[in-house]
């Protein structure tokens, strides 16, 4: 027993968008039509938030009542009850807030709009479920040829934290993670990355 050793565990680079695969995924959500803003919207907040797919489908929509409207839109926030039913706040960028307001607009002529979920379905349909948000980014991705899921959004947006010089906790609070073996596992890409940038600073100096 004392010859054996445990297996080696290796933690797979985590695949992410290409400057190019995220414009194509954004420009087959352009257009006019409600589920043309509502997908464009939904894409946007995934790049700007990585939150997860339940969480994502969770979000609510009164400008009404407070208590049921989980959008800031001024503050560019939005509200997240994630595992557990524990809430935190995200942050979204100028885009994401853009794209969330025109959906929005779009919303408030929708048949199911007194509906608490902010996301709903095409023809008068009530709210998406997770397989249904999970459904139209692949559909999306199809149309722009780009793999896309929920999950490799939430992926994109840990490696791109860390890249930026986004501080470690900071992603934890905006994810949602408890543990920080998880900052392991998404982080590996972003310090790649970075180690191949600090590699030409480093070693391509003249003599």
């Amino acid at each position: 027993m004392d010859r054996l050793r445990a297996p080696a565990v290796t933690v797979p680079e985590v695949p992410v968008f290409t400057s190019v695969e995220l414009p194509d995924l954004e420009r087959a959500c352009r257009g006019g039509t409600f589920a043309q803003r509502r997908d464009a919207a939904i894409t946007a907040v995934f790049t700007a938030t990585g939150i997860r797919l339940p969480e994502m489908a969770g979000i609510r929509h009164d400008p009404d009542d407070p208590a049921r409207n989980d959008l800031d839109l001024d503050r560019r926030e939005i509200r997240i009850t994630g595992k557990g039913g524990t809430a935190r706040t995200v942050k979204t960028g100028h885009q994401a807030a853009r794209a969330l307001d025109r959906y929005r607009r779009a919303r408030a002529r929708h048949p199911r709009a007194w509906q608490a979920r902010l996301w709903l379905g095409v023809n008068g349909r009530g709210p998406l479920t997770p397989g249904g948000i999970y459904q139209l980014i692949a559909r999306r991705g199809r149309q722009a040829r780009v793999p896309a899921c929920p999950h490799r959004s939430r992926h994109h947006f840990s490696h791109t934290w860390p890249g930026r010089g986004g501080p470690e906790a900071g992603l934890m609070e905006l994810n949602g993670w408890t543990s920080p073996q998880m900052l392991t596992r998404y982080g590996a890409s972003a310090r790649a990355a970075r180690a191949r940038r600090t590699y030409d600073r480093i070693m391509e100096q003249g003599p």
